[in-house]
């Protein structure tokens, strides 16, 4: 396992982030703790989870397993989706990040947590009552980074742009989706946070499980997120997906690479991220993942794989620019 720097931070961390979205709920107690302490023998020290995984009960199996060792491991958690019934649970107040940030604490046993991810972007609250709050909690040592995730580059931007003229702590780290069917983040986000010197650690490194073998044009199986969960089945209904995931999956089977190590090596193999954030049901399934950081993509073959996929639309509609 190799160790990179988020962004301007200082913190090393592993090259692979695990995210738990799976504690207690497609994994149970007992499996959760089999997942966490895999990603330990591996190398990983970097652990994603956020309040609503498993209505908290993923930051509460997380919040057990890191006792002892928990000033050894680099934490993330969020808060923006809704958290309950109350109309105020929710998005990006001064109000729900204080209480959200108290509350996850609480669940993970912990006095801080590294990066803090403001889950979604929220029309109804000011990006600058938003990032006014992130440095509260910062100065309050609550959050050690304000982190973001979901928002698009622009609104990034105009927050990073506050952030600087106010002399506020400003994002970090970005947590944005991105695998090779799902590739919109190469426009405009990844290029945002190489040039400002962000941190990002992407998810869905499979595509829902859609790279891993089990789907394609004439493989759709009776279960999985892909067809049980319906932001997922919304998420992946183009069929263009099922015809780009067919032929990856058929050129990782050629070079006889499972085709969720290959998945997660390609985006591994991109220059802005950080760390994919990989996750699992399963021990068995969180294997082909981890194989992910031993190996090393020979020459050409990340230019191959991304070839396989459709190139996503432009930031402008200066297409005849695009090979200059």
């Amino acid at each position: 396992m190799k160790y990179k720097t988020v962004g301007k931070t200082g913190i090393q961390v592993s090259e692979l982030c695990f995210g738990t979205m799976s504690f207690g709920g497609n994994a149970d107690k007992e499996t959760s703790k089999q997942l966490f302490h895999r990603s330990l023998e591996k190398g990983i020290n970097f652990f994603d989870t956020a309040n609503v995984y498993s209505s908290g009960l993923a930051e509460e199996i997380l919040g057990e397993l890191i006792e002892g060792k928990r000033d050894e491991l680099v934490l993330t958690t969020k808060a923006g989706f809704p958290f309950g019934s109350d109309p105020n649970a929710r998005g990006a107040s001064r109000r729900h990040l204080f209480l959200s940030v108290e509350q996850s604490l609480k669940r993970l046993r912990t006095d801080r947590v590294e990066f803090f991810f403001i889950h979604r972007f929220d029309s109804l609250t000011s990006i600058e009552e938003t990032v006014r709050a992130l440095d509260d909690l910062r100065r309050q040592g609550k959050i050690l980074y304000p982190a973001v995730s979901n928002w698009a580059a622009w609104q990034i931007a105009k927050a990073l742009g506050i952030s600087a003229k106010e002399g506020l702590a400003g994002f970090e780290l970005i947590q944005p989706m991105y695998n090779l069917v799902k590739r919109q983040a190469e426009v405009e986000i990844l290029p945002l946070a190489e040039s400002e010197k962000l941190g990002v650690i992407s998810y869905s490194p499979l595509g829902g499980g859609l790279l891993t073998g089990k789907y394609g044009i004439d493989k759709k199986p009776a279960t999985g997120r892909l067809v049980e969960q319906s932001n997922y089945v919304k998420r992946y209904s183009d069929e263009a997906y099922y015809t780009i995931a067919d032929r990856f999956v058929g050129y990782a089977r050629e070079r006889g690479i499972h085709p969720a190590t290959l998945a997660v090596a390609w985006v591994l193999g991109h220059p802005g991220i950080t760390s994919p954030i990989i996750g699992a049901r399963s021990i068995e399934q969180l294997e082909p993942s981890l194989a992910a950081v031993d190996l090393a993509l020979p020459d050409g073959w990340r230019q191959e794989i991304t070839a396989l996929s459709i190139d996503p639309p432009l930031a402008t509609d200066r297409s005849e620019e695009a090979a200059r």
